[in-house]
């Protein structure tokens, strides 16, 4: 393995970043950022969508060359022009998408890039050996034989983490590393981190989440609109100050969005829903097979009903997007029936579950959610664009459609140089408010959404939020699919759990419990 950077001197700062600027065309993605990291720390790193955290680190990895600043790594002054030169720094960096290769194992996976014995054969035992031996000493157990393509989300995380660990990395940056994890793994996470800080590394932990950030971080550093906007302690840190920092905002007004964002019990208070209705949508005994001949989705069934809140719990990757796809009338079942309002719909396509008044939030806003072509004023009338209100003779009325478009951007906050502009050129947090508006614009009877709050910023969550409630007030039946079980606990009337395409189990409001949820997301029945 490549040797160890050299020890920095006794209270010198591991990584100091200074004046660092970074832009792309005429955004401004870093305006003169400073950060420092302290050996034996962890440092959390927080900070709304497009507040520029992930930038600073992907400029400290190499992936991103600054326009200007300056880099220290151990007092000595660097400069970081590829990953390589960051890992030869002792500089590593687990990414929120991982960078691997499926079919190869967890060792050929761990292995690849860094220089090895050349040999007629290539001979990974001791490789696998060494492995091993930090699988054992950090808690990352994983098995080194399985393909990676077979292992589950947290797992896959863990080989990452090893990947860096194995070249000897100081420091690592880790890139909202909790996303797609249950809570026990979560714990198992932290617990690492510590053996890692305690065996003298230094941890970046980006995150948006302020409980986590709370939970295992010596000091942080909040990002807003590129810049420094604060740098706190643990002992300093809050909830209330750290959303504060991240959004610019009123205290008073922040204070709504923590107690909903980040309330420390399983369930935050919300007023009682009204009484159910009949179901408004259900699907019964749905099965997806995609054109691979894997199963999706197998012998799914769910009915979610008026003034109702379903929430749909699991790690990404178990059928969660083919099940949305199915409510949404986009993608046709292979078996199963989809009712909604009591009218078989199944496989009737999405312009029949619009007039049945199904609303969609995709997954992913970009491929989905918009056409980036056409301007933000067309966009914001897809699915209505038919309709007379918009049209004169054969022709969209662009005065109606514009005029319109100008009054939902305000609502909305959908930052765009007009309602002309493409809304291709949108960042991704407009684009997915501008698809909230969209569907928002006119109450549905039934809502889909799939992680609706990814890429929001804390008061356009809390914003969300508020409308979803609403929507449950005015008897829409709200299907909510997502990965951030905190969002779940406090939305939902009730859980259902996937794993590997089926539903595990449907838990009531008063029932949920996260650890309980979190062993039903790695597939372990209740009871």
């Amino acid at each position: 393995m490549p040797a160890a950077p050299d020890v920095p001197a006794e209270g010198a700062a591991v990584v100091r970043m200074t004046g660092m600027r970074k832009t792309f065309g005429d955004i401004v993605a870093l305006d003169g950022v400073d950060f420092d990291l302290a050996p034996r720390e962890v440092h959390g790193l927080l900070g709304g969508n497009g507040a520029g955290k992930t930038t600073l680190m992907n400029v400290l990895y190499g992936l991103y060359r600054a326009d200007a600043g300056q880099i220290a790594v151990h007092g000595r002054p660097v400069r970081i022009a590829s990953p390589r030169d960051a890992l030869r720094l002792g500089v590593g960096m687990v990414h929120q998408h991982f960078l691997q290769v499926p079919p190869y194992t967890v060792v050929e996976n761990v292995v690849l890039g860094s220089p090895l014995p050349r040999r007629p054969v290539l001979d990974l035992r001791l490789a696998q050996q060494d492995i091993g031996e930090l699988s054992e000493r950090f808690g990352l157990q994983v098995d080194l034989t399985a393909r990676v393509e077979d292992l589950p989300i947290g797992a896959r995380q863990r080989v990452e983490i090893l990947k860096a660990l194995y070249r000897d990395v100081g420091t690592l940056i880790l890139d909202e590393p909790t996303s797609n994890l249950t809570p026990q793994e979560v714990d198992s996470l932290f617990g690492s981190l510590q053996t890692m800080v305690a065996e003298g590394m230094s941890i970046v932990f980006i995150t948006h989440k302020i409980r986590e950030a709370l939970a295992v971080c010596d000091r942080m550093s909040v990002l807003r609109d590129g810049r420094n906007a604060a740098r706190l302690s643990r002992t300093e840190a809050g909830e209330h100050t750290l959303a504060d920092a991240m959004v610019g905002g009123e205290p008073r007004s922040v204070g709504s969005a923590v107690s909903v964002l980040q309330d420390t019990k399983d369930t935050a208070p919300r007023a009682a829903a009204p009484e159910p209705g009949p179901a408004r949508i259900a699907v019964e005994d749905v099965s997806v097979t995609l054109d691979g001949g894997a199963i999706a989705v197998r012998g799914c069934s769910l009915r979610a009903a008026a003034s109702e809140i379903l929430g749909v719990a699991g790690v990404a990757g178990n059928g969660q997007g083919e099940l949305a796809e199915v409510l949404a009338g986009v993608r046709a079942p292979d078996t199963g029936l989809v009712r909604v309002d009591g009218d078989d719909l199944t496989g009737a396509g999405p312009a029949r579950f619009l007039d049945a008044g199904v609303a969609y939030i995709p997954e992913d806003r970009s491929r989905d959610g918009v056409l980036p072509a056409l301007s933000v004023a067309q966009n914001l009338i897809l699915g209505r664009h038919r309709s007379p209100t918009y049209r004169r003779g054969p022709l969209l009325d662009a005065a109606v459609v514009t005029d319109e478009a100008r009054r939902t951007m305000a609502e909305f906050d959908i930052r765009a140089p007009g309602p002309d502009a493409p809304a291709g050129a949108l960042s991704g947090g407009n684009i997915q408010r501008l698809i909230l508006a969209r569907v928002f614009s006119r109450a549905p009877g039934v809502l889909v959404a799939h992680n609706p709050t990814r890429g929001l910023d804390i008061t356009s969550t809390e914003s969300l939020y508020r409308r979803i409630l609403e929507c449950r007030n005015q008897r829409t039946a709200t299907v909510l699919i997502s990965e951030d079980l905190d969002e779940l606990m406090y939305l939902s009337d009730r859980i259902a759990v996937m794993y590997a395409g089926g539903i595990v189990d449907v838990l009531e409001r008063d029932a949920f419990d996260r650890y309980a949820i979190g062993r039903l997301m790695s597939g372990v029945q209740a009871g």
